[in-house]
C-alpha cells in the first residue's frame, strides 16, 4: 500500500565563488551549507565550475590572454578526494544536509568538469564529469565516460546531475530518466557572457533547456548558476571589447517541478543568496502517469538507446586483460573514481558489455 509521498526542501546557491580561490571559495561554500541547512533544506545545489570559478576567459580573448588565468584555475583545482573535498564533507555533515558540488577537478595531470555528490553524513557518494565540454570548454577540461552517468540513491530520493549543454542532447535524459532519477541538479554557469551577442546563452533559453528536462523527465530540477562579481569583471575585462561581452549578474536559480512550473521565488540576477522550495513527489506520480519516456510511453521495439558504461582508462595492464578482454580498467590502479554501474530500475536501454 501506498502510504503517501515522500517531501523533500531543496535549495539552489545563487553565490559567487572567490574567484580561482580554492580556499576562499571553499570558506563560502561551508558558510552557505550551514545556512541552507539553517533554512531547512536537505539538498543544496552549486553551479557549474563553482569551485574554484568558471573559466569565462574562454571566451573573450586569444590563448595569449586566456594563459595567465588558466594557470590559476589548474593551480587551484580540486583532487578528489582532498583537504578540499574533506572540509565540503565535514560541512554536510555538521549541517545533515546532502550537497552537489560543481567544481574543476585535477586527476592526473589534465582537468575535468566534474559534479561532486557528497550525502548527510559527510560521504562522497557520486562523482562525475561532463562527457564532452562545450566548443571551447575544450581548451580547458577533458571528456569523461559512460561511467558519469547514473543516480545515487539517497534517503531524499534517486539524486542526479548534469552540467550546462548536456541537457541539450536527448540520450543524455533518455538515459537520466531510464536510471529512475527523481532530484536532478542541473547546473549552469552565471549568464553573464555573450548576453548581448547570443540568444543561446541567455537566462531565459537555458532556462527553457532545464523546464523542458524536468518534463522530459518526470524529475524536480534544481536549476542552480553563480553570479559574477564587479571584481571578477574588473579582473577579466581589460578592454571596452572584452566589457561588451562579460557583465556583472548573470545569478539565475530555480526549482521545477516535474510538470514544469517554477515553485521556487527567485533572486534579481545580481542577487546573491539561496532559493527554497519544497517538492511533493506526487507530483513525479502525477506526471508519470501521463508521460513516462522510460516505461509506458517508450516503444523499445521501434527505437533503442546503446550504454557503455565502462570507464575509459589509459593504462590497463595486461594481466587484467588477460583475466578479461572486455576489461577497461584495474582497480589497482590508482585513484579509479566511478562507482560500479548498478542502474536504480530495469533499463529500457541496451547495456553494452
Amino acid at each position: 500500500m501506498n502510504e503517501g509521498f515522500q517531501k523533500v526542501r531543496v535549495a539552489a546557491a545563487q553565490i559567487s565563488p572567490a574567484f580561482l580561490d580554492r580556499e576562499g571559495s571553499t570558506e563560502i561554500a561551508c558558510h552557505w551549507i550551514a545556512e541552507a541547512a539553517r533554512g531547512g533544506a536537505e539538498l543544496l545545489s552549486f553551479g557549474e565550475a563553482w569551485l574554484p570559478a568558471y573559466p569565462f576567459w574562454i571566451f573573450m580573448g586569444s590563448p595569449i590572454y586566456s594563459a595567465q588565468f588558466s594557470r590559476r584555475l589548474y593551480e587551484n583545482a580540486v583532487e578528489i578526494p582532498s583537504a578540499t573535498t574533506d572540509r565540503l564533507c565535514e560541512a554536510a555533515r555538521k549541517a545533515g544536509i546532502h550537497v552537489v558540488m560543481g567544481l574543476t577537478e585535477l586527476w592526473g595531470g589534465s582537468l575535468y568538469l566534474a559534479q561532486l555528490f557528497i550525502n548527510d553524513r559527510g560521504e562522497i557518494v557520486g562523482h562525475r564529469r561532463k562527457l564532452k565540454p562545450t566548443h571551447w570548454e575544450r581548451a580547458i577540461w577533458g571528456e569523461g565516460d559512460g561511467s558519469d552517468f547514473f543516480v545515487v540513491p539517497t534517503s531524499i530520493g534517486r539524486l542526479g546531475a548534469l552540467n550546462c549543454w548536456e541537457h541539450l542532447q536527448p540520450l543524455n535524459l533518455f538515459a537520466m530518466n531510464a536510471f529512475g532519477e527523481q532530484i536532478h541538479v542541473a547546473a549552469w554557469p552565471a549568464f553573464a557572457i555573450y548576453n548581448r551577442v547570443d540568444p543561446s546563452f541567455t537566462n531565459e533559453a537555458n532556462l527553457a533547456a532545464s523546464r523542458a528536462y524536468a518534463m522530459a523527465t518526470q524529475t524536480f530540477v534544481i536549476h542552480t548558476s553563480a553570479v559574477v562579481d564587479d571584481a571578477t569583471v574588473e579582473l577579466l575585462c581589460d578592454d571596452d571589447d572584452k566589457r561588451l561581452l562579460l557583465e556583472s549578474g548573470g545569478g539565475q536559480c530555480a526549482v521545477i517541478n516535474p510538470l514544469g512550473a517554477i515553485i521556487s521565488t527567485p533572486l534579481s540576477s545580481t542577487a546573491q543568496g539561496l532559493v527554497f522550495a519544497d517538492c511533493d513527489f506526487g507530483v513525479i506520480a502525477s506526471a508519470k502517469m501521463s508521460n513516462d519516456p522510460a516505461g509506458h510511453y517508450q516503444r523499445g521495439d521501434v527505437f533503442q538507446v546503446h550504454f557503455n558504461p565502462a570507464p575509459r582508462r589509459p593504462l590497463v595492464p595486461r594481466a587484467a586483460i588477460a583475466a578479461d578482454p572486455t576489461t577497461a580498467a584495474s582497480e589497482d590502479l590508482p585513484n579509479i573514481k566511478h562507482p560500479p554501474f548498478s542502474p536504480a530500475v530495469k533499463l529500457p536501454i541496451v547495456v553494452d558489455d
